[in-house]
């Protein structure tokens, strides 16, 4: 595996052309890593498959190694995790600062260790993601938690982790994920309210499930899981990436061009497909697991959307998202409801010719906890707008808004100059490779 976490990455993109081909969709980049930290409850051997080549793979994988974790890679997307070596109750910094790894290690390290140790990180630049969440359930678990220089400081107050009933301010995946690897192996059932139910979050319950643990799903948002003395490994397959391919299915849409997805299921888009057939997108289910995204109407309609947890409109969907609604006819609106200020590639998106306005108020009839509180979270986009290239290089902030770039760059005539790419393949790996069986003409450059 390459490391690219660690190189740095530009991309020249030609485009202007209607993209057509066929294109793999890797391993869901939400389940893997927490797939990972999982296996960690055990003191066996877990296997995972369908394991994505990606940045934040790489950096997960290193976080493992400093604790003492074995690693292996038994084919190319096939990895096998050995807990039982573990003897460090720390981690050290990734390679990335913005990987939320270790926040989720706390928890994991706790039925491990009396004392903890784990750096601070940030996460990508799309609002303050503070970690409230998880250290009030840590506490309510019976772990004491210290903000140190650089690190969180976390011990147990009294024994083995007690169970509790705890509910989430608010439906956060990373707090319901904290909670579940808590609550497994503490002493009692615990009943935890609230919580996310993106299909990752059920994808991890399936495998906690098959280690041996005892977790109920309740139709209200609610778990009930009985603690366990210990788990077992496991074997697991990850499902696709619901978010890479919706990204693709945007790009298919927007160019008016036709690209087959393969290795995601239909039913993991959602809400997703209904959205995306109001504009004009169309689609095809193939089989299980192939499904062929186009542009079914000549004209594209102008919607609003309002981002919100599952089975709500993804977050991680709005930006592709807002690349394809400049090439509807009107104005659209997107409300984002779960970020409080996720609209900054919104300015690179106006520079290649969009038509966008970023509002501190609810554009939008959803609950929404930025109301009054003046953040950027509404955007209007007027289309149709032709993109065009421009002269000077295009920096990648983050993950999703990359490749929201990557898709304006392949609408836009001319040629774009990407840098900071590295950050485009920490969540979607090499795609220049990626995209080898599509028409997109991508000079992939290491630095």
């Amino acid at each position: 595996m390459q490391n690219c976490s660690e190189s740095k990455l530009e991309y020249k993109i030609a485009g202007g052309t209607p993209v057509v081909g066929e294109i793999s969709c890797m391993g869901a980049k939400n389940l893997a890593t927490k797939a990972m930290v999982a296996s960690l409850l055990s003191c066996e051997k877990t296997i995972l498959h369908n394991v994505p080549h990606i940045g934040d793979v790489e950096i997960t994988e290193q976080m493992l190694h400093s604790m003492g974790v074995t690693t292996k890679w038994l084919d190319t997307n096939v990895l096998e995790i050995n807990p039982s070596t573990i003897n460090k109750a720390t981690t050290t910094f990734p390679d990335s600062r913005t990987n939320r790894i270790p926040v989720l290690l706390l928890s994991i390290l706790l039925h491990k260790f009396d004392e903890v140790y784990v750096p601070i990180v940030g996460g990508d630049g799309i609002g303050k993601r503070k970690i409230d969440f998880h250290i009030a359930a840590l506490e309510n678990f019976g772990a004491a938690i210290v903000l140190q220089e650089n690190c969180y400081f976390a011990s147990i107050i009294k024994g083995r982790l007690k169970s509790c009933h705890i509910k989430l301010p608010y439906p956060s995946v990373g707090a319901t994920e904290t909670c579940l690897f808590l609550a497994v192996l503490a002493e009692g059932t615990s009943i935890i309210e609230n919580i996310a139910i993106e299909p990752e979050i059920c994808e991890l319950i399936t495998m906690l499930r098959s280690m041996g643990a005892i977790i109920f799903l309740e139709s209200d948002r609610r778990l009930i899981v009985k603690g366990v003395n210990n788990l077992r490994g496991t074997t697991t397959y990850l499902i696709g990436d619901r978010i890479e391919a919706a990204s693709w299915a945007c790009l298919a849409c927007a160019s008016n061009g036709r690209i087959k997805l393969k290795g995601v299921r239909p039913s993991l888009f959602g809400n997703f497909l209904s959205y995306y057939t109001m504009v004009g997108g169309g689609f095809s289910i193939l089989c299980d697991d192939t499904i062929e995204f186009y542009r079914a109407k000549n004209t594209l309609s102008s919607i609003i959307i309002e981002t919100d947890v599952y089975p709500g409109f993804s977050t991680d969907w709005q930006q592709p998202f807002a690349t394809l609604l400049t090439q509807t006819n009107g104005f659209s609106v997107i409300h984002e409801t779960v970020y409080e200020q996720r609209f900054g590639y919104l300015d690179i998106l106006n520079k290649l010719g969009a038509k966008t306005q970023v509002f501190n108020e609810c554009l939008g009839s959803l609950q929404c906890r930025y109301r009054g509180h003046d953040y950027p979270h509404s955007a209007l986009i007027k289309g149709s707008t032709p993109l065009v290239s421009i002269d000077e290089p295009i920096k990648i902030p983050d993950i999703r808004a990359g490749l929201a770039y990557l898709i304006a760059a392949a609408l836009a005539k001319g040629t774009t100059h990407l840098i900071s790419a590295e950050q485009i393949e920490r969540g979607y790996g090499n795609l220049g490779k990626k995209l080898q069986n599509v028409n997109l003409k991508i000079d992939r450059k290491v630095l």
